[in-house]
């Protein structure tokens, strides 16, 4: 099982990065996780930031892959029903599930476009670096699920 995670920017507080390794390193043993950070950009125009970006996350994104952006208006699931998402997703299909967190101001409309799948964690907004915790912590927990392992409860 391949999976593969596109943030916009760098983790600056050590306590996300602890985080982040400690899900990385749990995650190792159930599937190939690929972990890969754009560069955030920082113009006064937010449309040329969000464009540029974008183009920066559809670099790394290959054409198969089938690609789930997390957005605030994306569908909602619960746990169990994004574990059966993934688990039914590798039966059936062998492309790299290939999720992408956007920067502060969003994904661009070419990365939108681009989605095989709007995610939502919530109507909340949440800082992009606590979204990557949040995000690999339910993976981690959809792994569990798969794996008939009792850390989801």
């Amino acid at each position: 099982m391949k999976i593969k995670v596109i943030t916009v920017g760098k983790i600056k507080e050590k306590y996300f990065t602890d985080a982040i390794l400690e899900y990385t390193k749990r995650l190792s043993t159930m599937c190939d996780l690929n972990l890969i950070e754009v560069k955030e950009v920082n113009f006064d125009d937010i449309n040329r930031n969000i464009n540029d970006e974008g183009k920066n996350i559809l670099d790394k994104v290959d054409n198969n892959d089938y690609l789930i952006t997390l957005e605030i208006k994306g569908k909602e699931l619960e746990s169990t029903e994004l574990a059966a998402f993934i688990e039914n997703h590798y039966t059936f299909d062998s492309r790299v599930l290939t999720f992408v967190i956007g920067g502060s101001n969003g994904l661009s409309e070419e990365v939108i476009k681009r989605s095989n799948m709007h995610l939502s964690f919530g109507r909340f907004t949440y800082p992009h670096q606590l979204m990557r915790v949040i995000l690999l912590e339910q993976i981690y927990r959809s792994m569990m699920i798969i794996n008939n392992k009792a850390y989801h409860k």
